[in-house]
């Protein structure tokens, strides 16, 4: 399978440390956030966690089985990441966990004021657009997704900040958690803008850009353009992009087309050239630098993962 954006590995507890065999806790308590890391060591099934605080959860080791909101269970893994708003009961399985192959992970429990400020933030200086205001916030339909770059660095950075000894680590930790918190709003609101697109394309300048772009996907889109029918100075529309979705129009276009790329992959008849140009790419070489970036592997190996 192709590679995820896998959390740095994290020292297990030593042995003679462990407090039990089954979501064994380590927690560093910092002012606006605890960090928790929890190990287990042996199978067990439908055991319940929950915090009093907005929780950021990510798989560092191993595989349990998430059971949420009375929804279908998963399957969370490495590279993985769940949010849960405050009293959110998690049950969970582990059927695969032993002493040789435990499973970790971590949950960062966010205090409540901390979401508040974060949001108004948000909500008082991004939302200068007349025809897309809405109010930012955290959404929960969007609960489990695979790790982006940007998440997975910050979360890495919280972690050493947060179990390390540094006497301004509180500081620290302030800053990344608020740029994590915004890169997950972003990140759900592009998704929820993405989905809308194609039914309320014409609805706000978001949704219109949003559209137009996946309607030309396969086309030489210019940032240029995308400005002028957004009615925008080039530099103004970048930056409006940017505080909208946390990345570029660039970033999304290439991303889309990864996308895209993956899919047709999966039938052997089509080359890796074939591939690249029906995604909009001019150039092979760099379409091939740009999916080991974004997937860990050339699209030549991600075909033969997906070949049965």
């Amino acid at each position: 399978m192709p590679a995820k954006k896998t959390l740095n590995k994290v020292d297990l507890t030593h042995p003679k440390y462990l407090q039990t065999l089954v979501e064994n806790r380590r927690i560093f308590n910092l002012e606006n956030c605890e960090l928790n890391i929890f190990e287990s060591y042996k199978e067990a099934y439908r055991v319940p966690l929950t915090f009093n605080d907005f929780v950021i959860t990510s798989m560092i080791r191993g595989k349990k089985v998430m059971h949420l909101y009375n929804k279908p269970s998963f399957d969370y893994l490495p590279g993985e990441t769940v949010i849960l708003p405050a009293n959110e009961t998690m049950v969970i399985d582990f059927p695969e966990a032993a002493i040789d192959v435990p499973t970790q992970c971590i949950a960062l429990a966010v205090d409540h004021n901390y979401v508040s400020t974060t949001l108004n933030y948000l909500n008082q200086f991004y939302n200068s657009d007349a025809d897309q205001q809405h109010a930012w916030q955290l959404q929960f339909n969007q609960y489990h997704f695979s790790n982006e770059t940007e998440i997975t660095d910050l979360i890495n950075k919280l972690i050493r900040i947060c179990s390390g000894t540094e006497k301004g680590k509180n500081i620290f930790a302030d800053l990344n958690l608020k740029e994590l918190l915004i890169r997950l709003i972003q990140s759900q609101h592009l998704e929820q803008i993405y989905t809308e697109s194609s039914t309320l394309q014409n609805q706000t300048r978001l949704h219109f850009v949003l559209n137009y772009i996946h309607e030309h996907l396969t086309d030489g889109i210019l940032v240029n353009e995308l400005s002028k029918k957004a009615y925008m100075s080039r530099n103004v529309f970048f930056k409006w992009f940017r505080e909208q979705f946390g990345i570029t129009p660039l970033e999304y276009i290439n991303c889309e087309r990864i996308k895209m790329a993956k899919q047709l992959l999966k039938n052997p008849k089509n080359s890796i050239a074939t591939v690249g140009f029906q995604c909009g790419f001019t150039d092979v070489n760099y379409f091939v630098r740009l999916f080991k970036k974004t997937e860990g592997i050339t699209p030549g190996t991600y075909r033969s993962c997906t070949q049965e």
